[in-house]
């Protein structure tokens, strides 16, 4: 059997073919897309921020189980998530607020990590600017996990925002470091969620964690500042669960859910 590698030149022109293939096939689905935005405001839909978390998590699980051969995990998700924001972006008003405290530049990274090219970002100075923000329509705050500041905490007496991703969405990209907020109703598990709950009980993490894991509930301490605690919870879990009712603090509550990292 004739093993020979292709040439140079029929690798570019597989490569070349392949463009045109995968252009055409975006271009459709950028149309579709626009066909959604037109269904939705037929139906009166219009107005309503069109992220789904949720779905988009489920896709994404979907793809990076599906098998490959060339294509890495990093390059499927960077891929996907370019076209999720274009389709976002055809649907209304879509923007990004970063606050990034100490290190703007790796917050801007991972909210064009978690959300593409499409929505305009703006750089605030503020935490508290990036929340104001994320009360505007088509608007999405990111925010980072800074050390000793509890921006997180505000969100107890924000109903209507919610956080709805950690950033990145990838482990090899690195661990958690800053949390997505919108105004967007956290209502449906993707079936491999963390919770964020906050706390305002004096105890050492560790005994909080180990109060809360004989309800069965496993937490992790991933941000403190202002006198609270932030846990992430494994697990989806509504804002009046009773085992949280439970848990040491006065002042506790449930600030949103996420997918876990996808690589984990």
């Amino acid at each position: 059997m004739d093993q020979t590698p292709p040439s140079l030149d029929a690798i570019r022109a597989r490569l070349d073919a392949i463009d045109a293939e995968l252009l055409g096939l975006v271009d459709e689905r950028a149309g579709l897309a626009k066909a959604v935005a037109a269904a939705k405001r037929a139906a009166g839909d219009g107005a309503r921020f069109g992220l789904r978390p949720a779905r988009e998590a489920q896709l994404m699980r979907k793809l990076l189980a599906h098998p490959r051969q060339g294509a890495s995990n990093a390059l499927t998700v960077r891929l996907w998530r370019e076209l999720i924001s274009d389709s976002l972006s055809q649907q209304g008003p879509y923007s990004l607020a970063v606050w990034g405290d100490d290190d703007p530049a790796r917050a801007v990274e991972l909210a064009r990590q978690q959300f593409g090219a499409a929505p305009p970002l703006r750089r605030v100075g503020k935490a508290e600017e990036a929340i104001a923000a994320a009360k505007t329509q088509g608007c999405v705050a990111v925010l980072s996990l800074a050390p000793g500041h509890g921006w997180w905490g505000r969100l107890l007496a924000e109903p209507k925002l919610a956080v709805f991703a950690a950033l990145p969405c990838l482990a090899v990209w690195g661990p958690v470091g800053a949390l997505a907020v919108a105004e967007v109703a956290i209502e449906e598990p993707s079936g491999d969620d963390v919770t964020f709950w906050v706390t305002d009980a004096a105890e050492p993490a560790a005994k909080i964690e180990e109060h809360l894991s004989r309800d069965g509930v496993a937490a992790q301490l991933i941000s403190h500042g202002g006198g609270l605690k932030l846990f992430m919870l494994a697990g989806f879990y509504q804002r009046h669960d009773a085992r949280l009712a439970r848990a040491p603090g006065r002042l506790t509550g449930v600030i949103g859910a996420a997918a876990r990292q996808f690589d984990l």
